[in-house]
């Protein structure tokens, strides 16, 4: 699913930048959540339209239907010694493999090998620890642990939702970096354009006729990997586990079969709903359950996907070359320059933008 077109790998990333000044990536998250702003824009014609965020079910038709992420953040960031030398050693979980099993970041990473031991300690100060090896060392702060423990291991207890680097102080409530709508526990980074919603925004895009329909994927390494690749070609993406539900993919189907649109809320969404459209027929109503690594790039032909709702993203990252499948750069850029000269927020707790 990486295989890219000529024209798409040749695609240097250094043309999907943009200047964007530090004052304007948000801090904090803004009260209540559905108070952001909505810059909404046509696919047809890049025209924008300035909006709240609230104001979302009005932008949308009776019979469209909203896919949106259900995975939980995971207390993923985990603070270790070394067995033999005390040494501090930061752990970032990315993926359950099974059996007590991850991959994960590790930082510093230089000296650890395998057969290593590294151990947790309660964020309270109490308890025992949590004991675990090193069994592979890879590049760039790679590497796999196994917990002594196996899947029992309590992670609340040694470890604490992680934040983009960019973020400097966390919230008060650690809630405020998970959906409301999250219940499985997987990923280590949020899908934040799900952050916006609340329940009573639910009501009203119910109340309108817009359906509701929910996926999974569990967001992992690319969320924290810039792209350093020249072109598009040379980047490798990582596979992520996601999940279609039978039910998820019969309100797709049912939804596609009315002339409904179906509008991906955040962009793991949308990869989701694509890696559908490549595994089947998502006029069948079949689901999935497995890894992606589906990199969704100009030149990209959308199966499933008629419209996005999405955050502002890093500039030169695979988010913003999935935006751009979506509608052409050229038109994307001027909405991100419109954003930034009304001062609008930018990234996890920034605002969002509406593609239709």
């Amino acid at each position: 699913m990486t295989d890219l077109n000529h024209a798409a790998a040749d695609l240097r990333i250094a043309d999907f930048d943009y200047e964007l000044p530090a004052s304007l990536i948000a801090q904090t998250p803004i009260e209540p959540r559905d108070a952001s702003r909505l810059l909404v824009v046509e696919r047809a014609t890049g025209r924008w339209h300035h909006a709240a965020l609230r104001d979302l079910p009005e932008w949308l038709q009776p019979g469209d239907l909203i896919v949106a992420n259900n995975s939980r953040v995971l207390p993923a960031r985990l603070q270790a010694e070394r067995s033999d030398t005390g040494g501090k050693v930061e752990l970032l979980l990315l993926t359950r493999i099974g059996g007590g099993r991850w991959r994960a970041l590790a930082k510093p990473s230089r000296r650890l090998r395998p057969g290593g031991r590294l151990v947790l300690r309660h964020l309270d100060g109490t308890g025992p620890g949590a004991w675990l090896t090193v069994m592979a060392v890879g590049e760039a702060g790679q590497v796999e642990i196994d917990f002594d423990d196996g899947d029992d291991v309590p992670l609340q207890a040694f470890g604490t939702v992680p934040l983009p680097p960019y973020i400097r102080t966390p919230p008060t409530d650690p809630e405020r970096y998970q959906t409301v709508y999250a219940t499985v526990p997987g990923s280590a980074a949020a899908p934040t354009a799900g952050l916006h919603v609340t329940p009573d925004l639910r009501e009203r895009m119910q109340a309108r006729g817009v359906g509701w329909a929910e996926v999974t994927l569990h967001v992992g390494l690319d969320t924290f990997r810039p792209v350093t690749a020249e072109t598009v070609g040379e980047h490798v993406i990582h596979r992520e586990w996601c999940e279609v539900s039978e039910e998820a993919a019969g309100r797709i189907a049912e939804t596609r079969g009315a002339g409904g649109r179906v509008v991906a809320l955040g962009t793991t969404s949308a990869r989701t709903l694509e890696t559908l459209g490549v595994r089947g027929n998502p006029d069948g109503g079949g689901g999935f359950r497995g890894w992606t690594n589906l990199f969704i790039v100009p030149g990209h032909r959308w199966s499933v996907v008629d419209g996005l709702v999405t955050n502002f993203h890093l500039p030169r990252s695979s988010l913003l070359l999935l935006v751009s499948a979506l509608i052409d750069w050229p038109h994307l850029r001027s909405a991100y320059e419109e954003a930034i000269a009304q001062e609008y927020r930018f990234f996890s707790f920034g605002d969002a933008m509406l593609v239709v």
